[in-house]
């Protein structure tokens, strides 16, 4: 169990999170959504050990997250930024090896798994500098894969992929979860949200608006609440469409 417990944090002075209480369960994927500058990033970085509160705590099995040793916690959760860097110019497939450090060994079998659930088998030996930028965040990804962490956290993680890429990338993170990993993502996309998470936190100026499943989190009086728009539901569960109006 992965959660934050009266969290509050603060960044450049400013408070971007308060008083904040959410429980994210294994073996299902929560989406963060929520207006530009609601927390959603903050909250991610504070569940992944890598933003320290200002007040409460975030932990991981009931266990503060900042009482863990740094391997161990990068063997539990790995987590993926919204725009990362790429340091050095190396291949697709030693990028990948990369998230293996944590466990000190090549993991050859993880990174073949990683490299294949994300169709770059063929990108392996191609230098990152000659990737485009649907494929890099997909070589990214695959390295917090290839470490084969309990946690996924990951910031944007369809925002520079295509429609095709999108569905494969969500159906693996579902597959992901029925084996137990708990996935949890920011998305900016409310349908997505909608049809393949299995609960959802709505952020609201640093405190949590709406949680639960995504036909409650989502409801029209919540998005028209938080973002100021009417909209209604269309369609059967998993397949909704939203339509919106000023």
């Amino acid at each position: 169990m992965l959660a934050a417990d009266n969290l509050t944090l603060t960044r450049g002075g400013r408070t971007v999170v308060e008083s904040l209480t959410a429980v994210l369960a294994p073996g299902t994927i929560t989406a963060i959504v929520g207006p530009n500058g609601a927390g959603k990033s903050s909250l991610l970085l504070a569940l992944a050990g890598l933003l320290e509160p200002a007040g409460g705590a975030a932990t991981l099995d009931n266990s503060p997250l900042a009482a863990l040793a740094p391997v161990a916690r990068a063997r539990a959760i790995g987590y993926l930024p919204q725009s990362p860097d790429i340091a050095w110019d190396v291949s697709v497939e030693s990028l990948v090896r990369l998230g293996r450090l944590p466990w000190g060994d090549r993991g050859t079998a993880a990174v073949d798994a990683a490299l294949a659930a994300l169709d770059l088998e063929t990108l392996r030996s191609r230098p990152v500098s000659r990737l485009s930028g649907g494929e890099r965040a997909r070589v990214l990804l695959a390295r917090v894969l290839a470490g084969e962490p309990r946690w996924i956290l990951a910031d944007e993680p369809l925002a520079a992929l295509d429609l095709a890429h999108q569905l494969a990338l969500i159906a693996h993170l579902k597959a992901c979860a029925a084996g137990g990993q708990g996935i949890a993502i920011v998305l900016h996309d409310l349908a997505l949200a909608m049809n393949h998470a299995d609960h959802v936190l709505v952020l609201h100026e640093g405190r949590l608006a709406s949680e639960g499943p995504p036909g409650q989190a989502l409801a029209p009086q919540v998005i028209a609440q938080v973002w100021g728009v009417r909209a209604q539901w269309l369609g059967d569960p998993g397949q909704r469409g939203l339509v919106t109006s000023g």
